[in-house]
C-alpha cells in the first residue's frame, strides 16, 4: 500500500475537520481519533515487512535535474516514530474531547492538530534532505498555531511567537546545513547520505555543515541555550502540551540527531557540541524543574532534562549509547504523555495547577492519583518501571566512557546529580499533590473525571508497567527494529534484563533514589512555605526577558539603520537602488569590460529609429511634465510603453508585445486611480531653493542617462553574441517535441519554467490580497477629501469624476463621453477575444496571462463608464475566489503529473479526433494556463476595484463608513 497516502491521511483529515461546524466538539474529536487510529493500524501492519529487513521506499520525481525528488522512506527507526506519532495522537485526540471546553472552536483545534501530525509524519518519513527541511519548518508553523490556539491570552501569543522565532530560525540554519550536506555527498537522497559517512566526516566543510545542522536540531529539541521557548509553550491547551512533549515537535530534534547519526557522528566536533549541549541541558533542566510550582512548568523543564539525556547519549559516539537513546525516546513518550494528561485532569477538575495550593487529592481522585504515581515513578527511574531500564543503560554509558580523566569522572557524577533532581521533581508532582491535608481553597471541588478521559492515561501507564517488568518480551523486538538503522546495521550486544546484579549503574540508581528523597524532604518545607520564590542561583536570569530584550534590540537597530539609510520619500530610495546596481555592475565588469559579439547585425531601419526617437522624446517630456501636470506625464509614459510594445512586435515577439500592451492599459488605469492621493508638489519658494532643486534634477537626469546607457550596452553585448552561447536554442528546439506547442514563449511559461510561473502568480495573488487588506480599512484624511479643486494633485476631478461619477449630472457626462450601453455590448466581444487568446496560446501568440489581462480590462471599462454600483449590482464577481481557484488549478496540474509518476508540473499532450472538428490538440498545460488566467483576473480586479472604492468613499466624505462590494470585499467583510 502506498506510503504517500499514509502521509496525506492526516492532512486530508485536517481539511475535513476545518469544514466542520464551530461547536461540533464530539464529531471533531471522533474524526481526529479515527484518522489517527487509522494511521496507527496502517503503520503497525507494516511491522512484519520491516522486521524481515525491508526498507519501504517510494519516490516521485519532483525536480530531478536538481536532485530533489519527493521520497517516502520507512525503515525501523521511522516506523517506531510513526507509531509514537499516530498512537499517542489517537490517545490525545480522545483525551482532548473531554478536556476542551464547549465554548472553544474545537474543530479548528483538531484541524491544527491533524495538520501538525501530518507535518511530523513528513519529517519522519522523508527520504530527501530538502524534503526533511520543508516538513521541519511545517512543524514549527503548526506548533505556532497550536500553542497560540487561545489567542485571546497574551501568554499564548507570546509563547507561540517565541517558539516560532527560535525553532524557525533553527530551521533556516538546518536548511543551509542540509544543502551543504547534499553538496558534500553529491546527492540529497537520504540513503546516499547515510552511506557516505566517511566522505562526509573527511570533508573540509564538515564543521560548518554540522554546526548548521545541529542548530536546527538543538533549537527544536530545546537544548541549552535554546531551551527558553519550551516552558513558555505551556500556554497551549494541555492536549497540545502532551502531544508536543511526548511524540512530536521537541522529539523532532533528537529524531534528526539519530537519523543522521551514521553519517555525522564519530568526530570530536560532534562529541563536544552534541554531548556538551546534552549534559548542560540534562542537569540545568532537572535543577530548574525542582523549583517549579506550576504542574505543567515542572513537566516542561523535566522534558528539557530528559531531552538533554537523549542528546548526551547520541553525542557519546558509541553504538550502545545510541541504542539507549532510542530506548529512552520510547519510554519518555509514554510516561511524559500520561503525566501531562494527568496534570490536565487535575487542572480541569480542581481549577488550579499550583502545587502550593494542591494537596490531599488522593482521597477525592484515587484512580487519577494512582496513575500519576506510577507515571511519576517511571519518570524518576524507579525499578520495575520502563524509565528505570533506559536510565540504567544511560548510567552504564557514562561509566564506560573513555575520553579524558576529568570527563570520565565528571560525567557519571553529572548523571547521578541529574537523577537525584529527577526524583525530587517526580515526588513534587506526586506526593505534594496527592498526599497531605486536603486543599480547602480550590476554585472547584476535586473529583474524578469522566471515565473516557482517564482511558488514555491508563493505556500509557499500563505500557510503562509492562515494559518495566517484561522488557524483552514487550519492547525488545521493536527496540531492535528501531535502533538497527541508527547504528548503521550491526547491533551491539545489550541486555534488557531487569536484574544485572549489583554493579555501578545500580549503585548510581540507588544513590539517585535515596539522595532524591533526602533532598525532597530538605526542600519540602521551604517550597511549601514559599520561602523559595525563585530558582536559587538563577533568580536573575529570565529567558522570556532575554528573548524580549533581544527582539527589542533588533527592532531598535533596524529602525536606526532604516533612519540612516532610508527616507519616507520615494525618490532618494530609488536613487540609492540605482546607484547600488550601477556600482555592482561596474565592479563585476571592472576587469573584463564589455565586448561586442560577432553575430550578424540587423540592417538599420528609419522606421524603427523613428519609433525610438518618439519614445525618447516622450520619456523626456514625461520627466518634464511631472513637475506641472501629472496626468499629462501619465499619458506620455503610456506612449513610451507603446514604443516598447512596437519594438517587441518589430523583432517578431508578438507574445511580448501583447503582454506589454495589456500591462500598459492596466497600469495606466492603476495610476489614474492613484493619482488623486498623491500629495501636492512643493513649489520653489526662493531662488536658493530653486537652484537646489534644479541641481538635484540635473543629477538625477545624469544618473538616469548613465544607467540607461549601461543597460543598453549590456543588452547589445548579449544580443550580438552567437546563438549557441545563449539558452534560446534549447527552448526553440524542444518546445514542440517536449512541450507540445509551437509558441516557445508560452511553452516556457507553462512547461519548462512552470514552477517559476507558479511562484509568480502566487506572488501576484498575495499582492492583490495585500493591497485589498491595506485599503479595506483605509480612509483618506478629511483634509484631502475637502481639498479645493485648484489645490489637488490632479486637475479638478478629471480622473475621479470619470471613474466614479458622483451626481446625476456627472453620470450624464460620463454617458455622454462614452455611451455605457456601447461599453456593455463590448463586454461579450472582449470576453470572446480573451478566450481566443487563451485557447490559441500554446501554438500562437496569446496565453493565460494575456487573456486574463484582456478580460480584466473589459471589466474595468464597466467601472469607468457605469460606476462601481451598477457593476456590482449586475456582475457578481467573486475575485478572491478567482485567485483561489487559479492557484488550486496550477497546483493541481503539478500534483497530477506527480501522482502519475512524472516530475512536478510535467506537461503531456494528447490528440483527439472529433467529428466535424477533426484533430484536437489538447495539452495538460491548458489547466495550468487556466490557473494563470484566473489568478491574473482575480488579482488585477481586486487591486483596481479596491482603489476605486477609495474614490467612492472620498466623494461621499464618510471616512468612517465601509462600502461593501461584491467583487471581493463582500467575501471578507
Amino acid at each position: 500500500m502506498d506510503l504517500v497516502y499514509l502521509l496525506l491521511l492526516p492532512f486530508a483529515g485536517s481539511l475535513v475537520a476545518a469544514l466542520m461546524p464551530t461547536h461540533a466538539r464530539t464529531a471533531a474529536a471522533t474524526w481526529a481519533a479515527l484518522v489517527a487510529a487509522a494511521g496507527l493500524v496502517w503503520v503497525a501492519l507494516l511491522f512484519p515487512q520491516l522486521r524481515a529487513g525491508e526498507v519501504l521506499r517510494e519516490e516521485y520525481r519532483w525536480i530531478p535535474s536538481a536532485g530533489i525528488n519527493f521520497v517516502i522512506r520507512m525503515d525501523g527507526f521511522a516506523w517506531m516514530f510513526a507509531m509514537l506519532v499516530t498512537g499517542i495522537g489517537t490517545l490525545v485526540a480522545l483525551y482532548a474531547r473531554y478536556y476542551m471546553s464547549k465554548n472553544d472552536p474545537v474543530p479548528r483545534f483538531f484541524s491544527f492538530f491533524l495538520a501538525f501530525m501530518g507535518a511530523m509524519l513528513g519529517v519522519v518519513l522523508s527520504g530527501n534532505l530538502v524534503q526533511i527541511a520543508f516538513f521541519w519548518e511545517l512543524t514549527s508553523l503548526f506548533s505556532f498555531l497550536l500553542i497560540g490556539y487561545w489567542h485571546h491570552r497574551r501568554d499564548a501569543r507570546r509563547g507561540a511567537r517565541m517558539a516560532l522565532t527560535i525553532t524557525g530560525a533553527g530551521g533556516l540554519a538546518l536548511l543551509a546545513g542540509m544543502l551543504m550536506l547534499g553538496h558534500i555527498v553529491g546527492s540529497y537522497d537520504l540513503d546516499a547520505v547515510l552511506a557516505a559517512g566517511d566522505r562526509v566526516r573527511a570533508h573540509e566543510l564538515y564543521t560548518t555543515m554540522v554546526v548548521l545542522v545541529l542548530l536546527g536540531a538543538l533549537t527544536k529539541s530545546a537544548q541549552f541555550p535554546f531551551h527558553v521557548w519550551l516552558p513558555r509553550a505551556m500556554a497551549a491547551p494541555t492536549p497540545v502540551s502532551a502531544y508536543l512533549h511526548s511524540a512530536t515537535m521537541v522529539k523532532a530534534g533528537v529524531f534528526l540527531l539519530a537519523r543522521l547519526w551514521p553519517a555525522l557522528s564519530g568526530t570530536p566536533e560532534w562529541f563536544w557540541i552534541v554531548g556538551g549541549a546534552g549534559v548542560v541541558t540534562l542537569v540545568l533542566g532537572a535543577y530548574i524543574a525542582m523549583f517549579q510550582n506550576d504542574l505543567k512548568g515542572l513537566l516542561a523543564y523535566s522534558t528539557i532534562s530528559h531531552l538533554g539525556l537523549i542528546t548526551l547519549l547520541l553525542g557519546l559516539n558509541r553504538d550502545l549509547a545510541a541504542v539507549a537513546a532510542v530506548f529512552h525516546i520510547m519510554n519518555h513518550a509514554t510516561f511524559k504523555a500520561s503525566l501531562f494528561m494527568a496534570a490536565g485532569i487535575i487542572d480541569h477538575e480542581t481549577g488550579s495547577r499550583d502545587i502550593r495550593r494542591l494537596s490531599g487529592l488522593f482521597k477525592a481522585m484515587p484512580i487519577t492519583g494512582t496513575l500519576a504515581l506510577v507515571a511519576s515513578a517511571a519518570m524518576a527511574g524507579v525499578p520495575l518501571m520502563n524509565g528505570f531500564l533506559s536510565k540504567e543503560m544511560f548510567f552504564a554509558e557514562t561509566i564506560d566512557l573513555s575520553a579524558m580523566p576529568w570527563l570520565d569522572v565528571g560525567l557519571p557524577i553529572a548523571a547521578t546529580v541529574a537523577g537525584i533532581f529527577a526524583v525530587v521533581y517526580s515526588l513534587r508532582f506526586s506526593v505534594d499533590v496527592f498526599f497531605g491535608p486536603p486543599a480547602k481553597d480550590l476554585p472547584l471541588e476535586p473529583h474524578e473525571p469522566v471515565r473516557w478521559m482517564r482511558v488514555p492515561i491508563e493505556v500509557l501507564v499500563l505500557v510503562c508497567i509492562v515494559v518495566g517488568i517484561f522488557p524483552q518480551w514487550s519492547i525488545g523486538p521493536a527496540l531492535d527494529l528501531a535502533a538497527r538503522p541508527v547504528v548503521g546495521g550491526a547491533m551491539p550486544a545489550y541486555s534488557l534484563a531487569i536484574w544485572h546484579g549489583v554493579n555501578k549503574p545500580l549503585v548510581m540508581s540507588m544513590i539517585a533514589l535515596v539522595g532524591g528523597i533526602a533532598l525532597f524532604l530538605l526542600l519540602h518545607k521551604a517550597l511549601e512555605t514559599g520561602r523559595l520564590k525563585h530558582v536559587p542561583l538563577l533568580q536573575g536570569i529570565d529567558g522570556q526577558r532575554l528573548f524580549q530584550s533581544l527582539l527589542y534590540g533588533l527592532d531598535r537597530a533596524s529602525r536606526r539603520g532604516l533612519t540612516l539609510l532610508s527616507t519616507h520619500r520615494l525618490q532618494p530610495q530609488m536613487l540609492l537602488i540605482v546607484l547600488a546596481a550601477m556600482a555592482l555592475a561596474a565592479g563585476a565588469l571592472w576587469r573584463g569590460g564589455v565586448t561586442w559579439g560577432d553575430r550578424e547585425r540587423v540592417p538599420a531601419s528609419f522606421e524603427f529609429a523613428l519609433i525610438w526617437v518618439l519614445g525618447c522624446v516622450c520619456a523626456i517630456a514625461t520627466a518634464n511634465q511631472a513637475k506641472f501636470h501629472r496626468l499629462a506625464a501619465l499619458v506620455l509614459i503610456g506612449a513610451v510603453g507603446l514604443a516598447v510594445s512596437l519594438t517587441f512586435l518589430w523583432f517578431s515577439a508578438p507574445d511580448l508585445a501583447l503582454t506589454q500592451l495589456t500591462v500598459e492599459v492596466v497600469t495606466t488605469i492603476l495610476f489614474l486611480l492613484g493619482l488623486r492621493w498623491l500629495p501636492k508638489r512643493l513649489q520653489d519658494e526662493s531662488p536658493r531653493l530653486g537652484l537646489k532643486v534644479r541641481a538635484r534634477r540635473a543629477r538625477d537626469f545624469t544618473i538616469a542617462i548613465a544607467s540607461g546607457c549601461g543597460l543598453a550596452a549590456l543588452a547589445y553585448a548579449m544580443m550580438t553574441r552567437p546563438a549557441p552561447q545563449s539558452i534560446s536554442p534549447f527552448f526553440i528546439d524542444r518546445a514542440l517535441p517536449e512541450g507540445g506547442g509551437t509558441n516557445v514563449v508560452n511553452v516556457m511559461l507553462v512547461d519548462f519554467r512552470g514552477l517559476d510561473t507558479m511562484g509568480e502568480i502566487t506572488v501576484l495573488g498575495i499582492v492583490g490580497l495585500t493591497v485589498y487588506a491595506l485599503l479595506r480599512r483605509f480612509r483618506p484624511p478629511r483634509e484631502m477629501i475637502e481639498l479645493p479643486p485648484q489645490q489637488r494633485a490632479v486637475p479638478p476631478d478629471l480622473v475621479s469624476d470619470l471613474i466614479n461619477p458622483r451626481t446625476a449630472q456627472d453620470t450624464a457626462l460620463g454617458y455622454a463621453m462614452v455611451p455605457a450601453v456601447l461599453v456593455r455590448l463590448l463586454m461579450p466581444v472582449a470576453a470572446v477575444i480573451s478566450m481566443h487568446f487563451f485557447m490559441r496560446g500554446h501554438n500562437l501568440p496569446g496565453g493565460g496571462f494575456v487573456a486574463g489581462l484582456v478580460l480584466s480590462i473589459a471589466f474595468i471599462t464597466q467601472y469607468i463608464v457605469a460606476g462601481t454600483h451598477w457593476v456590482e449590482a449586475h456582475l457578481q464577481l467573486r475575485v478572491i475566489r478567482w485567485i483561489a481557484v487559479g492557484l488550486l488549478l496550477a497546483l493541481g496540474t503539478g500534483l497530477g503529473a506527480l501522482f502519475l509518476g512524472y516530475p512536478f508540473l510535467t506537461s503531456h499532450t494528447a490528440h483527439f479526433t472529433l467529428p466535424l472538428l477533426g484533430e484536437i490538440h489538447f495539452p495538460s498545460a491548458l489547466f495550468f494556463d487556466a490557473g494563470v488566467f484566473a489568478a491574473v483576473v482575480g488579482s488585477t480586479l481586486l487591486i483596481l476595484t479596491a482603489l476605486a472604492h477609495q474614490s467612492v468613499r472620498s466623494h461621499r466624505k464618510a471616512p468612517e463608513k465601509t462600502v461593501t462590494a461584491t467583487t471581493g470585499p463582500r467575501e471578507v467583510d
